[in-house]
């Protein structure tokens, strides 16, 4: 069995680290270098980076600072935000990412997936999927959340494990930011369809909620964001808590 990842998540807006309520709200959460240090130290099993403005910008990711993070953290290193072809992978792993996560360039052209993972690995390719629950379906939105697909969420999960993802980043946008908890039956059935590892995000706000998102979910990761920027749980102390509920954590 896979040990279980906590993960840290820099969104980064204008340079800046920020964090929001349900993709809005965003308010300012600290210097994204030095963040990613103080996680690194904290025993942070990766980190992951997303450029949340950049598709609906149409820009590219920061490279300078995506270069400045990974010269201060040995820890792998996933990045996202308007990527949409093998030169933007490129560019972003020469610049010391380790991963890259893809997610409405994906939607939009599925292809890419595989001509990703022909050049790169599968290894390094992560597909993200923000989902929200509308209609009684599980949907799965881009460009940041602002726009909704008529995709199922556990379809698309499916495809893209298919055409050669080597990892599920799995957003619930109506937990993100709410401290309520992760989203454990989207979590349950994505994780359960597909034999790729998922990262499970949005809603962490207490130890018992990584604690269950592990325990009831096939998820083999565990993002947060806001917890461990506002100092509310240091990570050392709930990767020490999880170990006691004998879980196999790293």
């Amino acid at each position: 069995m896979l040990k279980r990842r906590i993960i840290p998540c820099l969104d980064i807006k204008d340079g800046t680290t920020v964090k929001g309520i349900n993709f809005n709200d965003l308010i300012h959460a600290g210097d994204p270098v030095e963040l990613a240090k103080k996680y690194e130290r904290e025993g942070a099993d990766e980190l992951v980076f997303l450029d949340i403005t950049a598709t609906i910008e149409e820009r590219k990711t920061f490279i300078e600072l995506v270069r400045n993070i990974a010269a201060e953290i040995s820890i792998p290193f996933t990045v996202g935000g308007g990527i949409s072809s093998v030169d933007d992978v490129g560019k972003l792993l020469r610049a010391g990412a380790d991963k890259i996560s893809i997610n409405s360039a994906a939607v939009k052209n599925p292809g890419l997936i595989t001509d990703l993972a022909k050049e790169f690995g599968s290894q390094c390719i992560v597909v993200a999927i923000d989902t929200r629950f509308v209609d009684d379906e599980d949907r799965v939105h881009i460009k940041g959340g602002r726009e909704m697909t008529e995709i199922k969420t556990i379809k698309w999960a499916e495809t893209a494990a298919q055409l050669g993802a080597g990892e599920i980043l799995l957003t619930s946008m109506n937990g993100d930011g709410t401290k309520r908890g992760f989203d454990l039956g989207i979590t349950k059935r994505v994780s359960e369809s597909i034999n790729i590892p998922v990262i499970a995000s949005g809603g962490a706000g207490k130890v018992s909620d990584f604690e269950d998102v592990f325990k009831l979910t096939k998820a083999t990761g565990a993002l947060a964001a806001s917890i461990f920027h506002f100092n509310e749980i240091k990570i050392q102390d709930l990767k020490s808590e999880l170990k006691s509920k004998k879980l196999a954590i790293r």
